[in-house]
Protein backbone atom coordinates (compact mmCIF):
# COMPACT_ATOMS: atom_id res chain seq x y z
CA UNK A 1 0.00 0.00 0.00
CA UNK A 2 1.55 3.42 -0.72
CA UNK A 3 1.98 5.69 1.56
CA UNK A 4 -1.28 8.38 2.30
CA UNK A 5 -0.70 11.64 1.08
CA UNK A 6 -1.18 12.95 4.14
CA UNK A 7 2.08 11.19 5.70
CA UNK A 8 4.07 12.74 2.69
CA UNK A 9 2.28 16.63 2.20
CA UNK A 10 3.42 19.14 4.38
CA UNK A 11 -0.02 20.28 6.24
CA UNK A 12 -0.74 24.52 7.03
CA UNK A 13 0.44 25.48 10.14
CA UNK A 14 -0.76 25.53 12.98
CA UNK A 15 -1.82 29.33 14.68
CA UNK A 16 -0.26 28.69 17.40
CA UNK A 17 2.66 25.42 18.76
CA UNK A 18 1.81 25.80 22.78
CA UNK A 19 3.53 23.41 25.59
CA UNK A 20 1.97 21.94 28.29
CA UNK A 21 4.39 20.70 29.71
CA UNK A 22 8.07 20.92 30.63
CA UNK A 23 9.42 18.11 28.27
CA UNK A 24 10.37 18.04 24.87
CA UNK A 25 7.03 16.00 23.31
CA UNK A 26 4.95 17.70 25.66
CA UNK A 27 3.09 20.71 22.99
CA UNK A 28 -0.14 20.80 20.95
CA UNK A 29 -0.81 22.89 18.06
CA UNK A 30 -4.17 25.07 18.29
CA UNK A 31 -6.24 26.61 15.37
CA UNK A 32 -8.84 28.73 15.81
CA UNK A 33 -11.37 29.48 13.25
CA UNK A 34 -12.33 32.66 12.16
CA UNK A 35 -14.81 35.07 14.07
CA UNK A 36 -15.14 36.00 18.38
CA UNK A 37 -15.83 32.60 19.38
CA UNK A 38 -15.92 31.03 22.44
CA UNK A 39 -15.70 28.23 19.93
CA UNK A 40 -16.72 24.53 20.22
CA UNK A 41 -13.09 22.54 20.34
CA UNK A 42 -11.75 19.24 18.78
CA UNK A 43 -9.15 17.66 20.96
CA UNK A 44 -7.08 15.78 18.25
CA UNK A 45 -4.85 12.79 19.38
CA UNK A 46 -2.83 11.04 16.18
CA UNK A 47 -1.91 7.55 16.04
CA UNK A 48 0.94 5.73 14.74
CA UNK A 49 0.30 2.88 17.10
CA UNK A 50 1.96 4.98 19.69
CA UNK A 51 5.71 4.80 18.48
CA UNK A 52 8.41 7.67 18.09
CA UNK A 53 8.47 7.60 15.00
CA UNK A 54 5.04 9.08 13.98
CA UNK A 55 4.35 12.76 15.14
CA UNK A 56 1.17 15.25 14.54
CA UNK A 57 1.95 16.72 11.32
CA UNK A 58 0.06 14.22 9.48
CA UNK A 59 -3.53 15.11 11.09
CA UNK A 60 -2.60 18.88 10.46
CA UNK A 61 -4.78 18.36 7.45
CA UNK A 62 -7.73 16.96 9.46
CA UNK A 63 -7.22 19.47 11.67
CA UNK A 64 -7.38 22.92 9.14
CA UNK A 65 -10.33 21.38 7.75
CA UNK A 66 -11.91 21.41 11.60
CA UNK A 67 -10.97 24.45 11.72
CA UNK A 68 -12.41 25.83 8.09
CA UNK A 69 -16.12 24.55 9.37
CA UNK A 70 -16.02 26.37 12.39
CA UNK A 71 -13.84 24.23 15.34
CA UNK A 72 -10.76 25.08 17.18
CA UNK A 73 -8.14 22.32 17.12
CA UNK A 74 -6.17 21.15 19.59
CA UNK A 75 -3.92 18.48 18.32
CA UNK A 76 -1.29 16.82 21.19
CA UNK A 77 2.10 15.86 20.80
CA UNK A 78 2.82 13.31 23.65
CA UNK A 79 5.92 10.61 24.46
CA UNK A 80 5.62 7.71 22.62
CA UNK A 81 7.45 3.83 22.48
CA UNK A 82 10.70 4.92 22.01
CA UNK A 83 11.03 8.29 24.13
CA UNK A 84 11.75 8.12 27.79
CA UNK A 85 9.22 6.90 29.74
CA UNK A 86 6.96 7.15 26.56
CA UNK A 87 4.73 4.06 26.92
CA UNK A 88 3.33 3.17 30.07
CA UNK A 89 3.16 6.02 31.94
CA UNK A 90 4.45 9.15 30.25
CA UNK A 91 2.24 8.41 26.77
CA UNK A 92 -1.00 8.29 29.29
CA UNK A 93 0.15 11.38 31.62
CA UNK A 94 0.88 13.20 28.58
CA UNK A 95 -2.23 13.23 26.49
CA UNK A 96 -4.45 13.56 30.59
CA UNK A 97 -2.21 16.74 30.55
CA UNK A 98 -2.36 17.85 27.27
CA UNK A 99 -6.18 17.32 27.37
CA UNK A 100 -6.66 19.21 31.15
CA UNK A 101 -4.69 22.13 29.75
CA UNK A 102 -7.57 23.10 28.09
CA UNK A 103 -8.45 25.06 30.95
CA UNK A 104 -5.42 27.38 30.91
CA UNK A 105 -6.16 27.57 27.22
CA UNK A 106 -9.21 29.09 27.48
CA UNK A 107 -7.95 31.45 29.85
CA UNK A 108 -6.07 33.33 26.59
CA UNK A 109 -8.21 31.81 23.96
CA UNK A 110 -11.85 31.90 23.07
CA UNK A 111 -12.48 28.46 23.41
CA UNK A 112 -15.96 26.98 24.47
CA UNK A 113 -15.24 24.34 27.47
CA UNK A 114 -19.00 22.80 27.36
CA UNK A 115 -18.48 22.11 23.67
CA UNK A 116 -15.38 19.44 23.68
CA UNK A 117 -14.86 16.63 21.73
CA UNK A 118 -11.98 14.20 21.96
CA UNK A 119 -11.35 12.55 18.40
CA UNK A 120 -7.87 10.46 17.89
CA UNK A 121 -7.26 7.69 14.78
CA UNK A 122 -5.60 4.45 15.67
CA UNK A 123 -3.77 4.15 18.56
CA UNK A 124 -4.62 8.02 19.17
CA UNK A 125 -8.33 6.28 18.73
CA UNK A 126 -7.82 4.18 21.77
CA UNK A 127 -6.31 7.03 23.96
CA UNK A 128 -9.09 9.34 23.18
CA UNK A 129 -11.55 6.94 24.42
CA UNK A 130 -9.21 6.08 27.24
CA UNK A 131 -9.32 10.15 28.05
CA UNK A 132 -13.15 10.13 27.99
CA UNK A 133 -13.27 7.22 30.48
CA UNK A 134 -10.09 8.11 32.72
CA UNK A 135 -12.31 9.17 35.59
CA UNK A 136 -13.44 5.55 36.20
CA UNK A 137 -9.66 5.76 37.90
CA UNK A 138 -9.66 5.70 41.13
CA UNK A 139 -7.25 7.39 44.24
CA UNK A 140 -4.12 5.20 44.33
CA UNK A 141 -4.15 3.44 40.75
CA UNK A 142 -1.71 4.38 38.56
CA UNK A 143 -2.95 7.40 35.71
CA UNK A 144 -5.70 8.75 38.24
CA UNK A 145 -5.88 11.92 37.99
CA UNK A 146 -8.39 14.72 40.32
CA UNK A 147 -10.77 16.42 38.47
CA UNK A 148 -10.07 15.18 34.60
CA UNK A 149 -11.50 17.57 31.59
CA UNK A 150 -14.89 15.55 31.03
CA UNK A 151 -15.77 15.87 27.02
CA UNK A 152 -19.01 16.34 25.27
CA UNK A 153 -18.09 12.86 23.72
CA UNK A 154 -15.34 11.11 22.36
CA UNK A 155 -15.18 10.12 18.26
CA UNK A 156 -12.85 6.80 17.64
CA UNK A 157 -11.71 6.64 13.80
CA UNK A 158 -10.31 3.25 12.85
CA UNK A 159 -9.18 3.07 17.27
CA UNK A 160 -7.60 0.18 18.77
CA UNK A 161 -10.21 0.35 21.29
CA UNK A 162 -9.61 -2.87 22.83
CA UNK A 163 -5.72 -4.12 24.24
CA UNK A 164 -6.07 -6.87 24.89
CA UNK A 165 -7.52 -8.43 21.72
CA UNK A 166 -5.43 -6.16 19.89
CA UNK A 167 -2.31 -8.12 21.99
CA UNK A 168 -3.77 -10.99 20.83
CA UNK A 169 -4.27 -10.00 16.91
CA UNK A 170 -0.60 -9.10 17.55
CA UNK A 171 -1.57 -5.79 15.93
CA UNK A 172 1.39 -3.32 15.12
CA UNK A 173 3.72 -6.05 14.91
CA UNK A 174 3.30 -7.10 18.95
CA UNK A 175 2.95 -3.03 20.17
CA UNK A 176 1.08 -3.63 22.79
CA UNK A 177 2.86 -5.57 24.78
CA UNK A 178 5.87 -2.70 24.13
CA UNK A 179 2.98 0.19 24.98
CA UNK A 180 2.49 -1.73 28.68
CA UNK A 181 5.35 -3.58 29.34
CA UNK A 182 3.85 -6.90 29.40
CA UNK A 183 1.55 -9.21 27.98
CA UNK A 184 -1.82 -9.41 29.67
CA UNK A 185 -0.52 -12.21 32.19
CA UNK A 186 2.47 -10.03 32.96
CA UNK A 187 0.78 -7.00 33.94
CA UNK A 188 -2.94 -7.79 33.90
CA UNK A 189 -3.30 -3.69 36.32
CA UNK A 190 -2.28 -2.47 33.14
CA UNK A 191 -4.47 -3.51 30.74
CA UNK A 192 -7.55 -3.60 32.86
CA UNK A 193 -6.34 0.41 33.58
CA UNK A 194 -5.25 1.31 30.11
CA UNK A 195 -7.77 -0.25 27.82
CA UNK A 196 -10.85 1.43 26.91
CA UNK A 197 -12.70 -1.63 26.19
CA UNK A 198 -11.73 -2.79 29.75
CA UNK A 199 -13.08 0.73 31.64
CA UNK A 200 -16.77 -0.02 29.92
CA UNK A 201 -19.19 1.86 30.36
CA UNK A 202 -17.27 5.23 29.92
CA UNK A 203 -20.55 7.45 30.84
CA UNK A 204 -19.66 9.76 28.00
CA UNK A 205 -20.88 9.46 24.30
CA UNK A 206 -19.04 7.53 21.74
CA UNK A 207 -18.92 6.82 18.18
CA UNK A 208 -16.60 4.72 16.25
CA UNK A 209 -15.79 5.09 12.32
CA UNK A 210 -14.13 2.00 10.91
CA UNK A 211 -13.43 1.59 7.71
CA UNK A 212 -14.98 -2.04 6.64
CA UNK A 213 -11.41 -3.31 4.37
CA UNK A 214 -8.95 -1.60 7.49
CA UNK A 215 -6.37 -4.33 7.37
CA UNK A 216 -4.16 -2.88 10.15
CA UNK A 217 -6.83 -2.36 12.52
CA UNK A 218 -9.45 -4.45 12.06
CA UNK A 219 -12.80 -3.50 11.98
CA UNK A 220 -13.65 -6.29 14.61
CA UNK A 221 -11.87 -4.46 17.05
CA UNK A 222 -14.95 -1.33 17.15
CA UNK A 223 -18.07 -4.08 16.64
CA UNK A 224 -16.99 -5.82 19.45
CA UNK A 225 -16.60 -3.02 21.97
CA UNK A 226 -19.49 -1.69 20.79
CA UNK A 227 -21.23 -4.90 21.31
CA UNK A 228 -19.98 -4.43 24.99
CA UNK A 229 -20.61 -0.99 25.63
CA UNK A 230 -23.94 -0.93 24.18
CA UNK A 231 -24.93 -3.99 26.94
CA UNK A 232 -23.13 -1.81 30.03
CA UNK A 233 -25.13 1.14 29.01
CA UNK A 234 -23.22 3.57 27.14
CA UNK A 235 -24.17 5.74 23.97
CA UNK A 236 -22.42 3.88 21.63
CA UNK A 237 -22.15 4.40 17.63
CA UNK A 238 -20.59 2.04 15.44
CA UNK A 239 -20.20 3.73 11.84
CA UNK A 240 -19.02 1.29 9.45
CA UNK A 241 -17.44 2.53 5.94
CA UNK A 242 -17.85 0.10 3.20
CA UNK A 243 -14.83 -0.29 0.93
CA UNK A 244 -12.73 2.04 2.98
CA UNK A 245 -9.14 1.49 4.07
CA UNK A 246 -7.21 2.39 7.56
CA UNK A 247 -6.36 6.30 6.53
CA UNK A 248 -9.55 7.22 4.36
CA UNK A 249 -10.91 8.13 8.05
CA UNK A 250 -8.08 11.17 8.30
CA UNK A 251 -7.98 12.13 4.86
CA UNK A 252 -10.31 15.38 3.92
CA UNK A 253 -10.28 14.80 0.28
CA UNK A 254 -11.50 10.98 0.86
CA UNK A 255 -15.38 10.41 0.31
CA UNK A 256 -15.41 9.44 4.08
CA UNK A 257 -14.77 12.29 4.99
CA UNK A 258 -18.08 14.01 5.82
CA UNK A 259 -19.09 10.43 7.98
CA UNK A 260 -16.16 11.94 10.51
CA UNK A 261 -17.67 15.38 10.26
CA UNK A 262 -21.07 14.33 10.69
CA UNK A 263 -19.91 12.02 13.56
CA UNK A 264 -17.96 14.97 15.58
CA UNK A 265 -21.45 17.34 14.99
CA UNK A 266 -22.93 14.67 16.75
CA UNK A 267 -21.34 14.93 19.74
CA UNK A 268 -21.35 19.18 20.27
Amino acid sequence: MSQPWMLETPAPPADARIPYGELTHQFGDLRLPRGEGPHPVVVMVHGGFWRARYDLEHVGHLCADLTKRGYATWSLEYRRVGHPDGGWTGTFEDVAHGTDYLRTLATRYPLNLERVVLLGHSAGGHLALWLAGRGKLKPGQPLYTGKPFVPRGAVSLAGVVDLERAFQLRLGDGIVESLLGGTPAQVPERYELASPAALLPLGVKQVLVHGAEDTIVPLTLSTGYHERATKLGDSVKLVSLPGAEHFEVIDPRAKEWPRVVEAVASLM
